[in-house]
């Protein structure tokens, strides 16, 4: 490689050089082995390679293979809406890329994986006779660099070949043979691939660990126990198999120290296998088609999967309650006798799956039956053609914090620090950097980064909230980029949220604002002298409610979420709530609502929850609960929408969710719910969540976290994503069914799946 150090100093040092090296004949071929489906497809009969720098991220490149048109070609695609002109790769080591040999002899081929394919597909270019070995060396010494450079993130200038040897593919060792048989499905019905990454290895057992788990158990109490098959999920056969043969025994157990010390264990007659302690970010997941729960847990630095399957429905739901009433407990620290027998029954019916909602049925006839198993040769239908992500050019400086997307203007604004970069929608699912408001300030000239940004009064206005100054409001002219008047809203009230009048009052020239302190709602009127809150839309709640979010409907009742984990419906400012939904457990973190008020989503960490605001039964019965408080034995059946136990197995990384949105539009039905968790964007497809089918989510991976996403405004398609370092726009229909390729990487290891299991922490 050494020969090439001259003319890579030539092209690599040169920061205005998009174009690193370029192959200019070729083809890329499709390859699936040993799929019933065509082995070998071509993609583009003629084609460019070329190695692109990233434009707004340094020490970051792509593989760029371009289709060459035939001449004549060209002109019979003019009136196509789509074309397929090039394929886009980041480099990345996860591509494996590496030197092949083609169909012929000695036809020199570049192969990679597809990561947005099956876990065995492969992207391959086969170079033409014109291409001679210098410039494929070339090419190939330049891959290896453009790897260093995005993982170290520094030059390569000075790296010999040495430091590139790592980057060289290495075929993966055999797989080990002996798996265990293939268990039935359990609570995700399905041993659909999920993800490929390095299995998790939570710590053997040692010498000590016996005397550990006796003196844990020496001061421990049993609260259920059923028999159960036990089951772990194993990466190589994409399904849970059995850890142990045969029943044993599903236990929780608590701590006798009165400490609110829950565990989920699994035991046979010689030892316990695992003793797993019970904690909000254990995902669990019930299915009371099998009987069966799955969970994860992390140790050694991983997330693993397991499942105990019942035999019967009664031992199910005896160790369902059980588990509901531990996880509460763990969470509140309270007895959970102590809250009323219908906030029990609502904190418990929240554990329900695949219940189909009310008026479901009015919804698409034709929407599947809940299908679980998932189809590895499943492909896109004709129409769905694959888009690129368009990225935009980068602000300097801190991390993007915060998106948030136009309703008139037809652009998106996204804080990052004390600036906000104005992108415009493109269309064709693109964005595109407009321009950027500088050193956002006070009247006064101090600057400040905002904490929270809201559009106002058309477009024309940004509403913004300085940390610094929690009892006042910033009011922004978006034409002019300049923050214009400080609104005082009170003295002795801080502004910890803010939402509009109405779900769509940011379309009209509506000039007040709903305002929430920790524990008090108002109204805000810029209009008023002075303060600028409205005394007589003012009101406060003796209890520490904790006010976390507000969202409105397209009539202006109110949602209100809290950090102890209840929700409030009120029908204005001023009044009591007309229904208080008890807490699960977990802080709320975002509120959305349905333009209707039908729906809500409420955002925790770990799960989203759903609810149907609809009265089913009693003397108001077709009424919502912003209206009228539902009946005590008649509280709405809260749905949590997760992931699957499995899949975060596989993405290897603690669940974090961003607040969650229904697409919105005016006489727009809601049919979709956008959230994300560090380098995924996560969408349910709502039509089926109301028929019961909870994990009908796709993903997206990107290589950055993602800070927050939300759908353009009126359009159930596009979705904008701000990462941390990068704003760009995809079309829902991109967006993957979760396997393994679309959740992790490509497997590193795998260890021997007995150090799953016996291992008790």
């Amino acid at each position: 490689m050494n020969i090439f150090r001259s003319l890579i100093a030539k092209v690599w040092q040169d920061p205005n050089a998009a174009e690193v090296v370029k192959i200019e004949s070729g083809q890329l071929y499709l390859v699936r082995p040993g799929n019933i489906r065509s082995s070998r497809e071509c993609i583009y009969n003629e084609a460019i390679a070329t190695i692109r720098r990233v434009p707004s991220i340094d020490h970051n490149f792509q593989l760029v293979i371009t289709r060459v048109y035939e001449e004549g070609d060209q002109e019979l695609l003019e009136d196509e809406d789509e074309t397929d002109e090039e394929r886009v790769f980041l480099i990345s080591q996860e591509l494996e890329f590496r030197l092949g040999l083609g169909e012929a002899d000695n036809q020199a081929t570049f192969v990679w994986r597809d990561l947005d394919g099956d876990v065995d597909e492969l992207y391959e270019f086969v170079m033409t006779e014109e291409t001679n070995e210098p410039t494929r060396a070339f090419f190939e010494t330049c891959m290896y660099r453009a790897m260093y450079e995005r993982k170290y993130k520094t030059s390569a200038d000075n790296v010999g070949d040495q430091d590139l040897s790592e980057f060289t593919w290495k075929p993966p060792a055999s797989k080990r043979a002996g798996v265990s048989k293939k268990a039935p499905p359990v609570a995700s019905e399905s041993a659909s691939p999920a993800g490929s990454r390095e299995y998790p290895s939570p710590r053997k057992m040692t010498k000590s660990s016996p005397n550990k788990i006796k003196a844990m158990l020496a001061n421990t109490a049993t609260v259920v126990e059923e028999d159960a098959q036990f089951f772990v999920w194993d990466v190589e056969v994409d399904g849970f198999v059995s850890a142990r043969d045969g029943l044993l025994r599903a236990k929780i157990l608590e701590s006798t120290s009165n400490d609110y010390n829950y565990w989920i264990v699994a035991t046979d007659e010689q030892e316990d296998l695992i003793m797993h302690k019970i904690a909000a970010d254990m995902n669990p997941r019930w299915s009371p088609k099998t009987q069966s729960v799955t969970w994860n847990f992390y140790v050694d630095g991983a997330y693993g999967s397991w499942a105990f399957q019942f035999n019967s429905s009664d031992a199910y739901e005896h160790f369902k309650v059980a588990f509901a009433r531990a996880a509460w407990e763990a969470l509140h620290h309270t007895p959970f006798n102590k809250i009323k027998p219908d906030e029990q029954a609502y904190v418990i019916s929240a554990t329900n799956e695949d219940v189909e909602m009310r008026d479901a049925q009015n919804e698409d006839e034709d929407e599947e039956e809940v299908v679980y198993e998932l189809d590895p040769d499943e492909e896109p239908s004709e129409d769905e053609e694959e888009e690129e992500d368009v990225a935009s050019p980068q602000l300097q400086g801190e991390r993007n914090s915060q998106l948030t997307i136009g309703y008139k203007g037809d652009r998106s604004y996204v804080v990052r620090g004390n600036n906000i970069g104005v992108f415009s929608h493109a269309g064709r699912n693109q964005v595109k950097y407009y321009a950027t408001i500088s050193k956002v300030s006070t009247p006064k000239g101090r600057e400040f980064k905002p904490r929270e940004v809201m559009l106002h009064d058309q477009d024309t206005k940004m509403v913004l909230m300085n940390p610094a100054e929690p009892h006042s409001l910033y009011n922004m002219d978006i034409e002019r980029g300049k923050v214009v008047e400080e609104w005082k809203v009170h003295e002795d009230v801080t502004v910890d949220h803010i939402a509009p009048d109405n779900k769509f009052a940011q379309m009209t020239r509506e000039q007040t604002l709903v305002g929430a302190s920790h524990n008090a709602l108002f109204r805000i009127d810029p209009r008023v002298s002075g303060l600028k809150m409205v005394d007589s839309q003012y009101k406060q709640y003796v209890s520490k409610n904790r006010f976390s979010g507000v969202a409105t409907t397209s009539s202006g009742k109110l949602a209100v979420a809290s950090a102890k984990g209840d929700i409030r419906l009120f029908d204005s400012i001023g009044k009591n709530a007309k229904t208080a939904l008890p807490p699960l457990g977990d802080p709320i973190i975002g509120i959305d609502v349905t333009a209707d008020g039908r729906w809500i989503v409420a955002t925790t960490k770990a799960y989203l929850l759903l609810i149907d605001t609809l009265i089913g039964e009693g003397r108001y019965a077709g009424s919502l609960g912003f209206d009228r408080s539902f009946p005590a034995n008649a509280k709405p059946m809260p749905r949590r929408l997760q992931l699957r136990s499995e899949h975060v197995a596989y993405m290897n990384q603690e669940v974090n969710f961003s607040p969650a949105r229904f697409n919105q539009g005016e006489g727009q039905v809601e049919n979709a719910i956008v959230t994300s968790t560090g380098q995924y964007v996560i969408a349910w497809d709502f039509a089926k969540v109301k028929k019961g089918q909870l994990d009908k989510y796709e993903i997206k991976k990107y290589e950055d976290t993602v800070v927050q996403d939300n759908f353009k405004f009126g359009d159930d398609k596009e979705i904008i994503v701000a990462l941390e370092n990068n704003v760009l726009a995809i079309n829902k229909k991109n967006l993957k069914r979760p396997t393994r390729a679309s959740l992790a990487g490509p497997m590193t290891g795998l260890h021997d799946r007995s150090s799953i299991v016996n291992s008790p922490y």
